[in-house]
């Protein structure tokens, strides 16, 4: 695969945009997708309910404006209480997808917590089944609207640890995005994961990782919140994490999925320009080209 066909998308999270309530400040759409088309990003994922317009049409004006592609993006949605449904929320979620042509639902398995940092419970045999059950739906769902959907590991959520992903990695045919920065708090190797299991990632959030601030999360000393703002997610290429192996092989394997640069990240207050999520957004996009360049020159 030459350097041409990697397809790098931004997310806005990288940008401090965040669901999740108090999240530090949020950079407006405007801004955000300026710099992203600034750094030679065709395309975005949506970001959290309410950063792109609600309505499908306007959302799909809004990415146009700025000559950007829909990637897709992170869905929260609880799949493992038999009392539930997700269906129909995933269902209305894809109509802002057939409106802009974005290919790619990012699930997260939500907790039915507020945030990521209150402990969840675990599931049983019968708690399992209504995942594997409900992620089943989804994916023939989305794929009956020409949609990907994958899983996304996550911290705080159902399926966080390195048990929970060989569940769902045994017990269902749902393909994953890998997550470099929450597999690894969650026990998982990504660097493995992307060699063993290269056939079952159809999406990409690249992190790189201070792993002695992410050693303090997962022995519950700091939050997850705390971690980032103690610097636990750094550029592409400057942390503890093999991502230059992870690139390679998701390409060698064929892989054409988007590498999404997903660095979670807080801001408190409105960055100089060519300051501060651009600058971090900036280096990891050089780190990418950098790594696929030197594939196609081998």
């Amino acid at each position: 695969m030459s350097s041409k066909n990697v397809k790098i998308a931004g997310a806005p999270i990288s940008w401090g945009v965040c669901e999740v309530p108090n999240w530090g400040h949020q950079m407006t759409p405007d801004r955000v997708l300026t710099e992203m088309a600034e750094l030679g990003l065709g395309a975005t994922e949506f970001g959290p309910l309410g950063f792109l317009p609600i309505e499908p049409s306007e959302r799909a004006s809004a990415l146009a404006k700025h000559g950007m592609e829909a990637v897709g993006g992170f869905f929260p949605i609880i799949i493992h209480k038999a009392d539930f449904d997700p269906l129909p929320a995933v269902l209305k979620e894809l109509e802002s997808y057939a409106a802009s042509g974005a290919k790619t639902l990012v699930l997260s398995a939500e907790t039915g917590n507020e945030g990521y940092d209150i402990k969840r419970d675990d599931l049983d045999a019968a708690g399992w089944q209504v995942v594997f059950k409900n992620l089943e739906r989804i994916k023939e769902a989305a794929a009956a609207q020409g949609v990907t959907a994958v899983l996304h590991p996550h911290v705080g959520t159902m399926v966080e640890t390195e048990a929970d992903v060989m569940q769902v990695l045994n017990g269902s045919s749902i393909k994953f995005c890998l997550d470099t920065g929450h597999m690894i708090i969650g026990g998982t190797d990504p660097v493995a994961f992307a060699k063993n299991h290269a056939d079952r990632v159809a999406h990409s959030h690249l992190k790189d990782v201070n792993l002695a601030v992410a050693a303090r999360v997962q022995s519950g000393e700091i939050t997850y919140y705390e971690g980032i703002l103690e610097g636990m997610y750094v550029p592409l290429g400057t942390g503890d994490v093999d991502v230059r192996s992870i690139v390679r092989s998701l390409i060698q394997a064929d892989y054409d999925g988007w590498f999404v640069l997903e660095q979670d990240n807080v801001i408190n207050t409105e960055p100089a320009v060519g300051a501060g999520p651009f600058a971090d957004a900036k280096a990891s996009v050089e780190f990418i080209r950098t790594v696929a360049a030197e594939l196609a020159g081998e």
